[in-house]
């Protein structure tokens, strides 16, 4: 079953600081899955490898190279445009960033479980039905 993918989960496929055995256990699962991810994960991709190189967590090149891997991984972009409001009042109601607010937005609409380290973003799932990602299995 597809599902949304949270950064929070990316990252800790390139960054030791940030995996853990659920970063590894939906990386598993993307061999057999889809992953969906709102247009604002490509910045936030960039960003968290930007940093990781101004804090020489990796080189530059390195960087590069995990884009490249991510690229072909089935991990699909939706571009369909949201609302601001709509994000707005996500946001209030769930107690999230906007940032956040757009992952959920994204399950909603699809009606997919999120994978998210992100516990604000995990609590808004489940509190909006949609629910999480558990080690390769959603749960409600």
């Amino acid at each position: 079953m597809p599902f949304v993918l949270d950064n929070s989960v990316v990252a800790g496929w390139f960054l030791e600081s940030q995996a853990t055995p659920y970063t590894e256990a939906i990386a598993v699962r993307l061999a057999d899955d889809t992953a969906l991810v709102p247009a604002l994960w490509e910045l936030e991709l960039v960003n968290v490898l930007r940093t990781a190189c101004l804090r020489q967590r990796m080189a530059a090149q390195q960087a590069q190279a995990v884009l490249q891997r991510i690229a072909v991984l089935p991990i699909e972009v939706d571009r369909h445009p949201v609302p601001r409001s709509e994000l707005l009042a996500l946001a209030l109601r769930f107690g999230l960033s906007s940032y956040d607010a757009n992952y959920l937005e994204l399950a909603l609409r699809k009606q997919l479980p999120v994978a998210t380290q992100d516990e604000a973003l995990r609590s808004a799932a489940i509190a909006a039905g949609v629910g999480c990602v558990e080690g390769g299995a959603a749960a409600t």
